[in-house]
């Protein structure tokens, strides 16, 4: 059994890089709606965090879903 290393890591890369941007993608959707309560309660317009918010948490639906499509080969 021959294990190509440069592929394994490469692997790793990847996800690790794709598991912190989801991370911090959601992590900022979250600080937007935050935002976005706050400006409620002193009267201001929300729409700006809301449209920040749903876009934030658009793009980790749309990320997960495209790894879910790369993982099930019936998918492809």
């Amino acid at each position: 059994m021959d294990v190509k290393w440069a592929s394994l890591g490469q692997v790793l890369l990847v996800s690790l890089g794709a598991t912190v941007a989801v991370v911090v993608i959601f992590s900022l959707g979250v600080l937007a709606a935050s935002a976005r309560r706050t400006a409620q309660s002193n009267a201001r317009p929300d729409t700006g965090p809301a449209a920040a918010a749903a876009l934030c948490f658009a793009a980790c639906t749309v990320i997960v879903l495209y790894g879910i499509y790369l993982i099930v080969p019936q998918f492809h």
